[in-house]
């Protein structure tokens, strides 16, 4: 839940709803990026656009080095929603923290932030490879579990965003495709290069192709079908040594994040890692997210099965499981509505298709987001999951 909207109709009101659909846990957002939300059952509006790369409770800044969160303006007005749930002892508080992705930041401090194979520095992406940019990642999991008594953390955004996600009004007049974002969103910075060279990696021969092939297509009269660029970026991954090696290596940073935090956190408080909000789940390890190492470095993996129908839903459960290999615990998230599960019958079937995999951890995203109607499918669907034990 976003703290905007239990702040609007007060904690209490909004733990009597959370409890009436049959949820033991409510993950709260602890930092967060901009957007544009409909809000279906906003009492003050219906549009809400948060305020960008905040903070949603009371950070103690020692706790960080160079780079340190700015609160959110609920937070200096008073308003501390994360507070007043940790406070009531009816439901579990999970906090939500979107550790890179943060637009606000990367413009303070652009040292510190994913740059391609052009020096074009992507300031929505704080680079895991940047030290500070880890201090404050381990900071702000850090800071929210010590000062606030709540059960675990949820970890968005730990590593490398992809191209395509992230910024405001993103445009071009040309076809995107796989391969292009791909070698668009690689990470050049001075950390990710110096890092990268120390481990044996030829990254500097590296960033000069990946420039000269970009340059190179932008400069034809060339787009590259979908089906195709899938095949061409796969080839170039498989083919390339040194692409797979600095890939192989960009794992290893977030996974070395991932484990700093976990020493970092109070040891009673669970660590869940969302791997990747890309579909499907396996496709994660271009951000340099490898499911497996995570799972040994942080205990949980909260995996988005953001899929449309329960069949895909079950197709990327197995695949998860699959390259898990047994490690750590699984959560899931579904989404009961547009554009995911749009029936009852849908959503049921996926919840059910989860609980028969072996997934009893599962959660909903978003409370504000969807309509109350949809929100009655989750009271439904945990219902049946008891019944049905």
């Amino acid at each position: 839940a976003y703290a905007w909207d239990v702040a609007e109709i007060g904690v209490s009101a909004a733990v009597d709803r959370f409890l009436g659909l049959g949820l033991d846990t409510v993950t709260i957002v602890g930092s967060y990026h901009a957007g544009k939300f409909l809000r279906p059952h906003g009492k003050s509006g219906k549009v809400f656009f948060p305020e960008d790369g905040t903070v949603y409770f009371k950070p103690d800044l020692s706790r960080y080095g160079a780079i340190k969160p700015v609160e959110n303006s609920l937070i200096w007005s008073g308003q501390d929603v994360m507070r007043e749930l940790v406070g009531q002892s009816r439901i579990a508080t999970n906090v939500w923290l979107v550790l890179l992705h943060n637009t606000r930041l990367g413009l303070a401090y652009p040292d510190s932030v994913v740059a391609n194979a052009f020096g074009d520095r992507l300031i929505y992406n704080l680079c895991p490879s940047a030290p500070e940019a880890r201090a404050y990642a381990v900071g702000l999991a850090r800071d929210v579990t010590e000062s606030y008594p709540v059960s675990g953390v949820s970890l968005e955004t730990p590593g490398f965003l992809p191209y395509a996600h992230g910024y405001h009004h993103e445009f071009a007049l040309n076809r995107p495709n796989r391969w292009l974002d791909s070698q668009l969103g690689l990470c050049f910075c001075a950390h990710c290069m110096g890092s990268a060279k120390s481990a044996g990696i030829r990254v500097e021969a590296l960033k000069r192709q990946v420039a000269a092939d970009v340059e190179a297509y932008l400069a034809s009269d060339v787009d590259f079908p979908s089906d195709m660029a899938e095949a061409f970026w796969l080839a170039d991954v498989r083919s390339d040594g040194d692409l797979k090696a600095y890939l192989d290596w960009r794992c290893s940073v977030v996974t070395s994040l991932v484990r700093e935090i976990r020493e970092a956190v109070r040891k009673d408080a669970t660590v869940a890692v969302i791997p990747s909000v890309a579909r499907p789940t396996g496709g994660a390890w271009y951000e340099g997210s490898d499911l497996m190492g995570l799972a040994q470095a942080a205990g949980i993996i909260e995996a988005c099965f953001y899929e449309h129908g329960s069949e895909r839903i079950k197709a990327d459960l197995f695949d998860v499981q699959r390259r898990l290999r047994g490690q750590g615990r699984l959560r899931g998230i579904l989404r009961p509505a547009f554009p995911d599960l749009e029936s009852k019958g849908e959503f049921l079937a996926a919840i059910h298709a989860l609980a028969a995999g072996g997934v009893s951890e599962i959660a909903f995203y978003n409370w504000g987001h969807v309509r109350d109607a949809n929100l009655e499918w989750i009271a439904e669907g945990l219902a049946s999951l008891k019944s049905a034990a």
